[in-house]
């Protein structure tokens, strides 16, 4: 098992890593529209959160040695089932390869984001 850092993604806000790569796959950890340059989420619709936090997996993916092409299944959780279309609308762009994927709500998000989302990929 190894662990995944980049400085392109935020980093972990809790006892946990980026991502982790084992048995061929890499798992990331959910991913929230935080910037990695100023450290905060500044973005304020769930296009723009949305935007950042697929930012930040590509970011996470590219160090771990792979891409959201290979994304074999994504986990999405909104604090507002309402976001739904818009939130497919900028996640479409990224996830193209269309990977199996749960999209759940969530009664609240750490930092009180609109979204995060979790990639297993393969290497």
């Amino acid at each position: 098992m190894e662990k995944i850092y980049t400085k392109n993604a935020p980093d972990a806000i809790g006892p946990y890593s980026q991502a982790v790569k084992a048995g061929g796959f890499v798992f990331t950890s959910g991913q929230i529209a935080i910037n990695p340059a100023s450290g905060a989420v500044e973005a304020k619709t769930i296009e723009d959160q949305t935007e950042q936090v697929c930012k930040n997996l590509c970011a996470v993916l590219e160090a771990a040695g792979t891409s959201v092409e290979k994304a074999v299944k994504t986990v999405c959780f909104l604090a507002d089932m309402n976001d739904f279309a818009a939130f497919n609308e900028i996640y479409g762009k990224y996830f193209v390869s269309k990977p199996a994927r749960s999209c759940v709500a969530a009664k609240q998000l750490p930092k009180n984001v609109l979204v995060e989302v979790e990639v297993i990929a393969e290497i």
